[in-house]
């Protein structure tokens, strides 16, 4: 890949945004590399949390417009149906869980992928912004959805329909990241670690559950006895209860 790095670190995946000198800017070459790297995290059976990060000072500035538009003019979608789609919105969903970390500029699809992630560290003064209105479009990535979900409608449009960006501390206060952190990519890596360290069928299953609940509240409850009876049955389960006993730390296996 050209555009992104991929790293195996224990039982995580790093991904990093690498167009440093372009700020991190998507165009279409990166954007499918992008989704490569999450349907290989979906795929690796011995990667069980993801860490998307920049290996540069800024995460994105966005969309390349002058690369990315003609593509989408003439109707292509942003990724391609086989494969991971990492904004959530069409084709495979990830049901591992993926920790991000942000410092810089995190614009436009910077902000939806997060809205897509499960955890964000950010540092203090990391730029926000959803700035399509500013130039005669809309976010399409998952914005307009998720970021009234995930901060209330005032916040999100005080935002979304002025395109005014805002700094880490704000993000935190509407909700929008998870922590605020010097060193995004440190505390990242250290909370994609210990999620790595759990039992990883528990913690897809968790997740699934609570993405569910997100949409249809009856069918999460409706799922969660059955999915507790699966995971019971579980080599981890017993190997979970096993290193309670014992006291000691577990071993999971993911089966």
């Amino acid at each position: 890949m050209d555009f992104i790095k991929i790293e195996k670190a224990g039982n995580v995946l790093k991904i990093g945004l690498n167009r440093p000198k372009k700020m991190n800017a998507f165009n279409w070459q990166m954007l499918n590399e992008l989704s490569e790297a999450y349907t290989l995290l979906e795929n690796d059976l011995d990667m069980w949390c993801g860490l998307l990060y920049s290996t540069s000072d800024n995460f994105t500035t966005g969309l390349d417009l002058a690369d990315v538009t003609p593509h989408i003019l003439a109707g292509e979608n942003l990724f391609s149906n086989d494969k991971v789609d990492p904004l959530r919105i069409s084709g495979l969903a990830l049901s591992k869980p993926l920790v991000m970390a942000v410092e810089g500029y995190c614009l436009t699809i910077g902000m939806e992928l997060i809205f897509a992630a499960d955890i964000c560290v950010a540092a203090p003064s990391t730029r926000f912004g959803q700035i399509e209105v500013q130039r005669g479009i809309l976010p399409f990535g998952g914005a307009t959805i998720r970021m009234p979900e995930r901060t209330g409608w005032a916040n999100a449009m005080r935002y979304l329909l002025t395109g005014d960006q805002f700094d880490g501390t704000e993000a935190a206060r509407i909700g929008m990241v998870s922590e605020l952190a010097e060193d995004p990519v440190s505390q990242g890596m250290a909370i994609a670690t210990s999620v790595s360290e759990q039992a990883p069928l528990a913690v897809q299953y968790t997740l699934k559950n609570a993405r569910q609940g997100l949409t249809n509240e009856r069918t999460a409850k409706e799922a969660l006895t059955p999915a507790a009876i699966e995971l019971m049955k579980t080599e981890d389960a017993h190997e979970g209860l096993q290193s309670f006993i014992e006291r000691r730390k577990a071993n999971f296996k993911g089966k």
